[in-house]
């Protein structure tokens, strides 16, 4: 099983970016799906989470500003982000709970 995310670069503030992660394997629909970030100097943190079923869940510091949605048929979990912050910055990464697997992890860059 592998997951391969994609979509991060260098956008301004108040800008928006799409994330997608793309998932082999079998067990994909039946897994929670996560995105996480890390900042420099920070832990890596959780920004939103989807369960088999579609719910979700989000940070507080992303709440209204991020969605995050899956497509099962392509195996693939998208991270729709909207007015970046430059607090955004940081390598995304995708995580299937199931396996305990983590992508290789896509680099945001909100500056102007």
């Amino acid at each position: 099983v592998q997951l391969q995310a994609s979509g991060g670069g260098l956008v301004q503030p108040g800008g928006s970016l799409r994330l997608s992660c793309a998932a082999s394997g079998s067990i994909f629909s039946s897994s929670t799906m996560g995105w996480y970030r890390q900042t420099p100097g920070k832990q890596r943190e959780l920004v939103a989470i989807i369960t088999s079923g579609g719910t979700t869940n989000y940070a507080d510091s992303v709440k209204g500003r991020v969605t995050i949605s899956r497509d099962n048929a392509r195996k693939t979990v998208y991270l729709q982000m909207s007015n970046l912050r430059p607090e955004d910055t940081g390598v995304y990464y995708c995580y299937q709970v199931m396996t305990s697997l983590w992508g290789q992890g896509t680099l945001v860059t909100v500056s102007s």
